[in-house]
């Protein structure tokens, strides 16, 4: 089949008012803002609201906004506190936003391998690489999709080890136990222009522990203890805050989340069988009793099978109008030039100047699952605005795509 008889559909993006749900709540809400003439979250009222809705939707005792994902990452590892050199166990497949707050506050980032058919980390992978060392775990529930939480915190709650949970792509996801975010010692969301909800750039911390809430807080806010008896700054920390006019256009998405979040899975449960018993492709893999929140829909190629693997099937999907991405990211994080070269402040290499070698240890024989599930994954786009005729034109293409990619045409 030629390009030209190909057939083409164009897809709600996030990256534009076709896929997002933004409309004219948020235009009021943020118009009162302006009218408001209070820009700033520390005399406004919809970062508060924002925060306290949040905390309410997800039964966490507190919630705080930040700047963005990255902050949220920043803003619960530096709740914990960790020493120099201190070491906090990671996942390979993650966004360096949630990579460097580790090494700000002077930790080792560690790299625990993944579950190749999930992309997620596992309580086995994690074990593997726990030290004496190590101050803290962060889980990536990647796409959505809820990592296997039970086992790991036992493992982490047996050792004493509190678990920061990076919900980014996976909002009112929910894993056997319940809402992913609540279940470790901290939860922590974006509001990037590509995720569920949306204010551009913000993020959202939450904890139902008050001391952790506290220290997130004050983070947030340059350590200085707004309401405090004799408020002082307490500790070295910046400005995470977002402005009115972000908590203002949250307020309006969060009442959006559940009907975005049920849209995304009820397109999933419509394309999963129509790509079902595909030769070497695979649906994602849903654990009995979770819920998938599909940030994004990650189908499974076998280069074994389909010769090509991903990047040949993501290339004829291309040409019909669905960008999608063959290995999600083209290297683990571990072989990103900041970790290879230890790239840090100055030419001084640190906090990697305190690290044990077991730490930075990143041969390609310690992570099997990493490079094989990177050389398998296709990932698709998917979005809240999808209709029935979007979903079956994804699924068409693909069984399309991938007949022709078997037959050499």
């Amino acid at each position: 089949m030629t390009q030209s008889t190909q057939e083409r559909m164009t897809l709600p993006s996030d990256q534009d008012a076709t896929g997002r749900t933004l409309g004219a709540e948020e235009i009021e809400a943020v118009a009162e803002a302006i009218r408001s003439g209070t820009l700033t979250s520390t005399k406004g009222s919809f970062t508060k609201k924002l925060e306290k809705d949040f905390a309410h939707l997800y039964g966490a005792s507190a919630a705080h906004a930040c700047a963005s994902g990255t902050a949220a990452i920043h803003c619960a590892i530096a709740a914990l506190d960790p020493e120099p050199g201190d070491e906090v166990v990671t996942t390979s497949i993650t966004d360096m936003g949630a990579l460097t707050p580790i090494l700000y506050q002077g930790a080792i980032p560690v790299f625990a391998d993944v579950d190749p058919r999930t992309l997620n980390v596992t309580a086995e992978t994690i074990e593997r690489v726990l030290s004496p060392r190590t101050r803290a775990i962060i889980v990536t529930h990647l796409f959505g999709n809820p990592c296997d939480m039970g086992p790991i915190l036992a493992l982490a709650n047996a050792r004493g080890i509190p678990v920061v949970e990076d919900c980014a792509q996976a909002f009112l996801t929910r894993d056997t136990t319940g809402l992913v975010g609540t279940l470790g010692a901290i939860g922590c969301f974006s509001l990037q222009q590509g995720k569920h909800i949306t204010t551009g750039e913000g993020g959202v911390v939450v904890s139902n522990d008050a001391a952790l809430a506290r220290r997130m807080f004050l983070f947030i806010n340059k350590a200085w203890g707004y309401g405090d008896a004799n408020p002082d700054h307490y500790f070295i920390a910046p400005n995470y805050r977002i402005s009115e006019l972000q908590g203002a256009c949250a307020t309006a998405q969060l009442p959006k989340l559940e009907g975005s979040v049920r849209s995304r899975v009820d397109a999933a449960k419509r394309f999963a069988p129509q790509v079902e018993g595909l030769a070497g492709v695979t649906n994602p893999v849903v654990r009995d009793g979770t819920v998938h929140t599909y940030w994004k829909y990650a189908l499974n190629v076998d280069p074994a099978v389909v010769p090509g693997g991903p990047a040949a099937l993501g290339k004829r999907l291309s040409a019909r109008g669905i960008a999608s991405a063959p290995r999600y990211i083209q290297k683990p994080a571990f072989r990103c030039q900041v970790f290879r070269d230890q790239v840090t402040f100055g030419k001084s290499r640190w906090p990697f100047t305190l690290a044990s070698k077991d730490a930075v240890d990143y041969a390609q024989e310690r992570f099997p699952g990493t490079f094989a599930g990177l050389e398998s994954v296709l990932v698709l786009p998917w979005n809240e605005r999808y209709t029935d005729a979007h979903v079956d034109f994804i699924a068409r293409s693909v069984r399309e795509c991938h007949a022709e990619v078997l037959s050499g045409s």
